[in-house]
């Protein structure tokens, strides 16, 4: 199965090494770029691929706002590229619904095995970002008193949904959850659509946030 993706880099430098490491892969197919986020939310429109490679900082329509069309609009998932190893943007772009982050200085292998597991529907998120990011930003919506699922929500949840949570609170794949929960791959997909789903929920990264503020 081919991956089509959409890649959004206002840097024309950067945007072409991007793309000339994707079209190494046999299963990735680089269908449009984009210079800033309007140009990503229209492509995204157009062409309906399975993933948009998002630049945070970008002119016109930054990578937040961007992501919020994409990801609401339910035309993609987002993986996001960001510079710095943390910043606001990056806050904005998970509460957007964003599948993964990663960071610029990722080689050419990473990017390509992060293509891949987005678009199959895992998260990923850049190991130094992971849990700074996901404390900070349920620390953020604890002091606001504003959680990302009513308790009536969470009890809507079947024991083996409850089960498939904590472990996306782990930040597990679906092979590995897979191989936790001895289920098959195709049936621990449709778990998490549910749950994410019941949840109101854009993505595996809110689910890993849901669960922190849960044991928080």
């Amino acid at each position: 199965m081919t991956i089509r993706v959409v890649v959004a880099e206002d840097q024309s430098a950067v945007r072409a090494g991007l793309v000339l490491i994707l079209r190494t892969a046999p299963d990735i197919e680089v269908v449009g770029e984009a210079a800033d986020g309007e140009q990503a939310v229209a492509l995204a429109r157009t062409l309906r691929p399975d993933l948009v490679l998002m630049d945070i900082r970008m002119p016109r329509l930054d990578g937040v706002s961007a992501t919020r069309a994409v990801v609401g609009e339910g035309l993609a998932r987002v993986l996001v590229l960001t510079t710095f190893d943390l910043d606001e943007y990056v806050y904005g772009a998970l509460r957007a619904g964003a599948s993964g982050f990663l960071l610029k200085n990722i080689d050419a292998d990473g990017l390509v095995g992060a293509v891949r597991a987005v678009a199959a529907g895992d998260s990923l998120i850049a190991p130094n970002l992971a849990w700074r990011l996901i404390a900070e930003f349920a620390n953020t919506r604890g002091a606001k008193g504003d959680r990302l699922a009513a308790p009536t929500a969470l009890e809507s949840l079947t024991p083996r949904e409850r089960e498939v949570l904590s472990c996306l609170g782990e930040g597990l794949s679906n092979a590995e959850i897979s191989a936790r929960l001895r289920l098959a791959e195709t049936t621990v997909k449709t778990h998490v659509s549910r749950l994410l789903g019941k949840l109101d929920l854009r993505s595996r990264a809110q689910a890993a946030v849901l669960v922190r503020e849960l044991e928080g």
